[in-house]
């Protein structure tokens, strides 16, 4: 009855899907391992899917099936191609460049979307949708079993070259996110970037059904309803699921260290047994946390400072797993 719950919820999600997209026109790729399928959508300022100015635009993924096990999907209600979390998988942004020594009306620096002008003398926010005055050149190279992607932005001070591989481990449940920054430009790229991870496993709802654990004893203050969220040890429970029109947030765990070790956070579904473990190889700067009743997010970040002529590079590993716990 389960599975077959999770069947009905995925179709009515790939339905809307559909209807909400010109899937003909939007470039994506399909990709496997034989034991993983995943969907992803390729970045294009025309056609692509995501054109916003929060997200980097690679790896939008769409879909992850695992052992009739589903992992990401349509989280939200409504899209558009500018709206700003209108967006799926395992999608990284990075905090912009420049924007206070900017003034208005000059361009500052979001990594994986281009150049954006300052409006006005406003804070940022992740939230506005900022004009795009140089998105740079992305080029996607489709395998059988990763999408390789390439960012070039050349700027007056402000220049780099951003690789991206999404892939699918051969012979085993595992997929990488491979990532190298360089900066070709005159100026100093200071910035942080997060994978949001916006996790629906097997649609259920964020509540009971779910446990997040992690590599030490784990603390916060969330906003939003009161009681929800209880931690015990190094894992986080749920009291009741969430509703429609509920969310949750905690602007940083405590319990985080300065070791890559705690980059380490599995997601067990405890109903069907589906579960992930999320391994990063860079120290964590804070760990967010984010929910609403269809998608929970814990949003590891690293920071990254890149002097002219000088790389970063990072990777992070997800490894998918179905335990007998799941009823």
């Amino acid at each position: 009855m389960q599975m077959k719950r999770v069947l009905w919820v995925t179709c009515l999600f790939a339905g809307f899907m559909i209807a909400a997209t010109d899937s003909g026109k939007i470039p994506g790729a399909r990709i496997t391992n034989g034991m993983i399928r995943a969907g992803l959508y390729l970045p294009d300022p025309v056609n692509g899917y995501y054109r916003a100015t929060r997200f980097e635009w690679s790896g939008v993924m769409s879909s992850l099936e695992f052992k009739g096990h589903s992992y990401f999907g349509q989280w939200f209600t409504q899209y558009s191609p500018d709206i700003h979390d209108a967006i799926m998988g395992p999608v990284e942004e990075f905090t912009p460049v420049g924007f206070d020594e900017s003034g208005t009306g000059s361009a500052f620096l979001k990594p994986g979307v281009g150049m954006l002008v300052k409006a006005d003398e406003s804070p940022y926010s992740s939230f506005r949708l900022y004009r795009i005055t140089n998105p740079g050149t992305w080029t996607s190279v489709k395998k059988k079993d990763q999408v390789d992607f390439v960012h070039v932005l050349k700027d007056e001070g402000y220049s780099y070259e951003y690789r991206k591989t999404v892939q699918l481990v051969r012979n085993k449940a595992e997929l990488v996110l491979v990532h190298t920054l360089k900066n070709t430009g005159r100026k100093s790229i200071e910035t942080s970037v997060y994978d949001h991870n916006f996790f629906m496993i097997d649609n259920m709802p964020t509540g009971p059904a779910f446990r997040v654990s992690f590599p030490f004893k784990a603390g916060g203050t969330f906003q939003g309803p009161p009681e929800i969220v209880t931690f015990r040890d190094n894992q986080m429970n749920f009291t009741r699921e969430l509703t429609n029109k509920e969310n949750i947030y905690c602007g940083g765990l405590t319990g985080v260290g300065d070791s890559p070790k705690d980059y380490d956070i599995r997601i067990d579904n405890l109903k069907t047994g589906a579960g992930v473990r999320i391994t990063g190889d860079r120290p964590l700067s804070k760990l967010v946390f984010w929910a609403c009743r269809t998608t929970l997010c814990p949003e590891p970040y690293i920071h990254i400072s890149i002097e002219p002529g000088q790389e970063f590079s990072w990777t992070l590993t997800y490894e998918f797993y179905i335990s007998d716990q799941g009823h």
